[in-house]
């Protein structure tokens, strides 16, 4: 029988099941694969870089408790090579985001006795979706999956059990005998109701679905509904794939059947026990009235809190309402940017400040809970330009959660052209986590001002701006700062947090 191991390279302690892996993983199974994972996620690899933790120490969320992490002080690398010894994989499955993918080459490298010829590794995700050439810039990576994978990873396993060439297989890039990089035409969009329900969480550890929200620990599932994003916004790569994908007969932008989207949600609920779902659209509310009412029927039957992210331009109190009555516990905005000009200009979100209020405002008035995210650092920002940010989250004083992540210039992204084209950054960069460091060397915001900046943003949103020259004096990396800024935080989560909301 042919042998499929998922690598899934991760930082993050307490990040949701990856739905890739687990929709291939059951497509694979129900074509008589044997399929088995390696992740990294339990070991707390560089628990500095756990993402998860970082937003909780900058007030992005609210404080919680933290499932325990089942692998810590394992020798990783030794249970790596007992896995490969005893499932002898014919293939290895990488999944990962750029900010993971220089640490699953680090798994890679650490397997012994690695031939290619008989275990060869492919590589799939974004990342490698948008730059194949530098993802096969790696001697550790033989294939990638330029795109969806639900068509190309199973005809792949079929050839390769059959000893049959594989070179042809529509989606996939390699190199050839003579170190070029080639790429195969893309194979048609998947219909997202041909796909099944049954996704295979068991694959992972049951612990793996336990993940804080609103400072409580539920078992939760990632839902998708839709895949991909009608809007434009530069520092998304979810435009770049409509343009690369888009076919006269079916667009990269897809909905799934509300009538799919229910058997997957009892699926969930009633197989693995599910507490608790998180809609990983886009953008939830790009969905016309029929269709919400038909989402709101079929959740009924769910009883279960949700979670969704959507844009200010999609709220009406009606659309609230009808998702609060079946459940919907939480609601994130992207807002991003507080200088309207800036916003629209250099990151396509065209809705005015006061839009956002309104729409915010409705949200409260609704008691729907709400928070905001926002970024700074973006390529020809100044710290200015990063102040009007805090002074339109000032004007939404009800926000439960304020986040501030640092810009990263992902692969296929327009942001990151703009970077590039500026000088601000290495072209051939591969970006870490929006918990990380900024690369953009820009004069006017440098990236230990983006730092600094990003670490007092909560405090500066939610404390009486005549507290402003206290909180500045909390950016500097000093004993003296750092010790006001602790301090400083402590206060924050005694004023505003509290006790963790339930979400039931």
């Amino acid at each position: 029988m042919f042998k499929v191991l998922f690598v899934y390279p991760n930082f993050r302690s307490e990040s949701l099941i990856p739905p890739g892996i687990t929709l291939l993983s059951r497509i694979l199974k129900n074509q008589g694969f044997k399929v088995d994972l390696f992740d990294t996620t339990d070991y707390g690899l560089d628990l500095s870089r756990d993402s998860d933790k970082i937003s909780e120490h900058f007030l992005v969320v609210r404080p919680s408790e933290h499932r325990e992490l089942m692998r810590t002080g394992r020798d990783i690398w030794k249970d790596l090579n007992d896995k490969i010894n005893s499932f002898q994989p014919d293939l290895i499955a990488m999944s990962s985001t750029e900010s993971t993918f220089l640490l699953g080459i680090e798994v890679l490298k650490h397997i012994e006795r690695h031939d290619h010829r008989e275990m060869p590794v492919i590589l799939g995700g974004v990342f490698a979706t948008f730059t194949p050439e530098r993802a096969l810039s790696f001697p550790e990576i033989d294939i990638v999956c330029v795109g969806e994978g639900e068509v190309p990873l199973p005809e792949l396993c079929h050839k390769m059990e059959r000893g049959e060439d594989w070179h042809d297989v529509p989606g996939l890039a390699y190199r050839d005998r003579f170190g070029m990089v080639r790429k195969n035409q893309p194979p048609k969009l998947v219909n997202l109701d041909e796909n099944p329900v049954d996704f295979d969480l068991g694959l992972f550890d049951p612990e793996r679905l336990i993940r804080p929200m609103a400072g409580k620990l539920y078992s939760m599932a990632p839902v998708e509904t839709m895949r991909g994003c009608p809007y434009r916004c530069t520092f998304c790569n979810s435009p770049g794939q409509n343009t690369m994908f888009d076919m006269p007969d079916r667009k990269f932008v897809r909905k799934k059947s509300m009538v799919r989207v229910r058997e997957e949600l009892l699926y969930y609920r009633d197989v693995h026990s599910v507490e608790y779902n998180f809609f990983w659209a886009d953008t939830f509310l790009a969905m016309s009235k029929r269709e919400l009412d038909e989402f709101c029927e079929i959740y009924k039957d769910i009883g279960l809190p949700f979670w969704v992210q959507t844009r200010v331009e999609t709220i009406t109190d009606w659309r609230l309402k009808k998702l609060k009555d079946v459940g919907l516990h939480r609601i994130a905005f992207g807002i991003e940017n507080g200088d309207e000009h800036f916003r629209q200009q250099i990151l396509a979100k065209e809705f005015s400040n006061d839009e956002a209020v309104r729409a915010l405002e409705v949200t409260a008035d609704m008691g729907v809970t709400f928070s905001t995210n926002n970024m700074v650092g973006y390529p020809h920002e100044t710290r200015e330009i990063a102040m009007e940010t805090v002074r339109l989250n000032r004007r939404f004083p009800l926000a439960d959660t304020t986040s501030c992540s640092i810009f990263t210039p992902y692969y296929g992204t327009v942001a990151r052209d703009m970077a590039v084209k500026a000088g601000f950054m290495d072209p051939d960069a591969i970006a870490p986590s929006n918990a990380e460091e900024s690369i953009l060397d820009m004069p006017q915001f440098l990236p230990s001002e983006v730092r600094k900046f990003r670490r007092v943003f909560a405090l500066y949103v939610k404390f009486p701006e005549e507290r402003w020259p206290e909180i500045e004096r909390a950016e500097a990396e000093t004993p003296e700062g750092d010790a006001l800024l602790h301090t400083l935080q402590a206060e924050y989560r005694q004023t505003f947090f509290g006790e963790p909301e339930s979400a039931y």
